[in-house]
This record gives structure tokens, sequence and C-alpha cells, in this order.
């Protein structure tokens, strides 16, 4: 590895990883819902939001779904 690169000769690429970035949303969770994965982050020294997003990543790699019966 060089001490010093010349930035301004080196050929630029694409970023590999650009199409798994993560987009910015608004959503209303339950205040009980926030306070369980803030509780998980400060045991596992995560970010709760990061929490969550591994939580969601989860069910969309095992493709689980929710069983929901609505009173009719």
């Amino acid at each position: 590895m060089k001490k010093e690169y010349d930035l301004a000769t080196m050929k630029s690429r694409r970023n590999p990883y650009a199409a798994k970035l993560k987009k910015q949303v608004t959503i209303r969770m339950g205040t009980d819902i926030i306070d369980y994965f803030r509780e998980l982050a400060e045991e596992s020294g995560i970010p709760y939001q990061t929490l969550i997003n591994l939580y969601l990543r989860d069910c969309v790699e095992h493709k689980r779904k929710l069983n929901l019966n609505w009173a009719s």
C-alpha cells in the first residue's frame, strides 16, 4: 500500500453496494415496540433502528408472513 495516492489520476467506479442503500421513511409504531427495541439496543450495543432493520430483513429473507384473522 502506498503512503500517498494521487486521487486526481485514479479512475472512478460504481459503488457495488449502491443497490443495498437504505431509504429514509416515516412510520408510526407503538411506543411499546420502540421501547422493546431500545431495551434490546442497550443490551446489545446496536442502535435500535438498526435492530428493527435487521429484524425486518430477517422476515424478508425467510419470507415470514403474519397470520391475520380480522373479526367479522
